[in-house]
């Protein structure tokens, strides 16, 4: 029977680690060394006393279990030991991770950009000011026909660059009213270059207002609920790709540079969703990876079940960041919590302590919104907004000196 030697059950660890195991009775043929379930060393024909170094700077800082597992010729079950640590490393430092908002407009009545004030009041509520100010646009407006089309916004990019702050443009190849049958807004049209006109327009003044954005598009593809998604509209396999990079080659083509093109999934914890590396257009089309996601608790209008920050991010974290693009940073582009299920304070508290002890993660964008019969907003309770306050404070998360960074793409902050 196996038995862990070190670490200690409750050990708080950083660093690089020393994980020793003693093996009682038969040598085993092999010994397995996994991290929350994950097989990260083997061992071939090991003796009684095994031992593996784990890089803690490679996992979130919170809890984890570390389990090691020996089989043994003649038995048909492994043998297992457990032991649970807690992970704190210290963060990449001060300044390293971007911070923002998408704010609704359930505080003045319209959304930010559009309404400043409503970028204040959640500014007084953090008590602190925005790195990233978020917001959204579709390629047109066809509730009444002919279809109007969403150009550039350059108006409200420069009244977001003039508070400090990054734009983010949430842009996405279909039309308002929305809804997922949208024949005329299909991948293939896209691909087939009947909207290149519109999009070279697009391009063509986000190069003339000439100062570094995100552009987030067809953002939350691996779902099925938006219209842009392989798996509905008519669309196909390999079309969310080709569509991305002829959206990208136009931008390049007018030299509309200033884009930094952000690759925004959702979170699939329990990998439901379609596969992420048939979604992913290249290093040559992304320059930052990103997730969205969210605890959805027990709220009655999407009653699921109360998830920690890690719960949510982990799996699709470590497929992204350790397979599909090691090399690009990321952020997280939506989350945010319910209060019904558990603490929403403690849930925003660990988030926000969690989210920069990721290596990969250097920007965090909360999504200050009620949509979908969600209660996202920090400001549900006394105790989350005191948590979000609080939390948002931490030397790690950046303020609104961004008016004059340089042309694209965007580095992670302190690059």
């Amino acid at each position: 029977m196996p038995k862990t030697k070190a670490p200690n059950n409750g050990q708080t660890v950083s660093g690089r680690i020393m994980w020793r195991v003693k093996i009682r009775g038969t040598r085993p043929k092999r010994v397995h060394f996994a991290v929350d379930g994950r097989v990260k060393t083997r061992k071939a024909r090991p003796r009684r006393r095994v031992t593996a170094t784990i890089d803690t700077t490679k996992l979130s800082n919170g809890r984890h279990t570390l389990t090691a597992i020996a089989y043994r010729s003649g038995r048909r079950r492994p043998e297992k030991t457990k032991v649970k640590v807690r992970v704190a490393n210290p963060a990449n430092g001060p300044g390293s991770v971007y911070w923002g908002a998408h704010i609704g407009s359930h505080l003045t009545g319209t959304e930010a950009p559009w309404d400043m004030n409503a970028a204040a009041q959640f500014e007084e509520m953090a008590g602190r000011q925005l790195s990233i100010l978020h917001f959204y646009s579709p390629f047109s407006n066809c509730s009444s026909l002919p279809c109007s089309y969403y150009d550039f916004p350059s108006s409200l990019m420069e009244t977001v660059r003039q508070h400090g702050s990054i734009p983010m443009l949430s842009w996405a190849s279909n039309s308002l009213p929305g809804g997922l049958n949208q024949p005329d807004l299909q991948l293939s049209d896209v691909i087939a270059g009947n909207y290149d006109s519109y999009i070279r327009s697009f391009a063509e003044r986000a190069k003339s207002w000439g100062h570094p954005f995100f552009l987030r598009f067809n953002f939350e593809m691996n779902g099925d609920w938006f219209a842009w998604s392989e798996s509905v509209n008519g669309n196909g396999p390999g079309q969310s790709v080709a569509a991305w990079r002829h959206v990208h080659d136009i931008f390049t083509s007018v030299g509309a540079t200033n884009a930094t093109w952000v690759w925004c999934p959702n979170a699939d914890p329990n990998n439901t969703l379609q596969d992420l590396g048939s979604l992913y257009p290249g290093d040559g089309y992304v320059d930052w990876t990103c997730m969205d996601g969210y605890n959805w608790g027990m709220n009655p209008s999407r009653p699921g079940g109360w998830e920690t920050f890690a719960q949510v991010f982990n799996a699709s974290y470590h497929r992204i960041a350790d397979t599909i693009a090691p090399s690009k940073p990321m952020m997280i582009a939506e989350t945010g919590s319910t209060e019904y299920g558990g603490s929403k304070a403690d849930w925003t508290r660990d988030a926000l302590t969690m989210a920069p002890s990721y290596p990969k993660i250097r920007a965090l964008v909360w999504y200050e919104n009620y949509a979908d019969g969600m209660d996202w907003p920090i400001e549900t309770s006394q105790g989350s907004t005191g948590a979000f306050a609080s939390g948002i404070q931490n030397s790690a998360y950046t303020t609104n000196s961004f008016g004059d960074l340089g042309d694209g793409p965007i580095p992670p902050p302190g690059a």
